[in-house]
């Protein structure tokens, strides 16, 4: 039985100055993964690949055991999917919202809906196109919290949203993980929120997965160095995931397993683990 909510298998996608490449991962069920990469390292165009909007002509992908393509909409039924740009109509107040919904999802729940609303502060007597971003971000994930869904593909979901709202969201997410049947997939630039949500992390950069693997391990794998080049030259080239130069010396993240033992050494964050391998150094 397969026990992955999503299963990326060599999913290419070409286009005139941009390609995914190869991509493979899985999520299991009941768990939440980080999709981390900068602007343009293709996340959105696997998340559309992933939702059946962009049709890959390379590889597969299963959601929820299916075939995303050919059951897409059936599976629609169970995936709750928060966009970067939240679409509805201009004219559209909550109350449309709800009501379209419900002709949409079978398990569409009007009260959930509205504790969400509440819950975000989100005015009811507005017209759509008179919100805010954040404002329509928070309706976005309140339409796709609002409908029992199984899997939840969250792209950019807290980006426009203050520091108040964005803490709530997360609450959300953690309640909404506690049921082992519950699983996200959540891309963001706000790398802070990833850390404390997720427990996998999986990162691009310029089309390639770069690494996919759970939080812990990676946390636990890697530290930070300081050091003048020549310290830092005990390091074989394998081990070091990235360098940065700075007025005192060079700081590395590496393997911790490759540290000479009495080495001092700190902690490493997936902030500094991204950062470090997607950016390049002269050093």
């Amino acid at each position: 039985m397969n026990n992955n909510a999503i299963s990326v298998s060599n999913v290419s996608k070409k286009y005139k100055n941009f390609s995914l490449n190869n991509i493979s991962f899985d999520l299991p069920s009941g768990c939440i993964m980080g999709l981390i990469g900068e602007n343009g390292a293709g996340k959105t165009t696997l998340i559309k690949i992933i939702c059946g909007v962009i049709l890959n002509k390379q590889g597969e992908v299963s959601l929820l055991g299916n075939e995303n393509v050919k059951r897409f909409d059936k599976l629609c039924q169970d995936i709750g999917i928060v966009p970067d740009e939240i679409s509805f109509p201009a004219k559209f107040k909550v109350k449309h919202v709800d009501k379209m919904m419900g002709y949409v999802f079978e398990n569409w729940d009007t009260e959930l809906f509205y504790s969400y609303i509440k819950k975000f502060g989100i005015p009811e007597n507005v017209q759509f196109r008179d919100y805010s971003f954040g404002e329509k971000k928070k309706l976005g994930i309140a339409a796709a919290l609002s409908h029992d869904p199984k899997l939840l593909i969250l792209d950019e979901a807290t980006s426009g949203l203050d520091p108040v709202s964005r803490d709530d969201f997360i609450d959300i997410l953690y309640d909404f993980t506690r049921d082992e049947n519950h699983s996200v997939l959540f891309s963001s630039h706000i790398v802070s929120d990833l850390e404390k949500l997720c427990d996998y992390i999986a990162v691009l950069h310029n089309g390639d997965l770069l690494l996919c693997e759970e939080k812990d391990v990676l946390l636990d794998t890697y530290c930070m160095v300081r050091g003048s080049k020549e310290e830092l030259s005990v390091f074989d080239s394998s081990d070091i995931i990235g360098t940065r130069k700075s007025p005192y010396g060079v700081q590395a993240v590496v393997k911790k397993k490759a540290v000479p033992s009495g080495t001092d050494f700190d902690n490493v964050s997936i902030e500094d683990l991204f950062v470090y391998m997607v950016k390049e150094d002269a050093s």
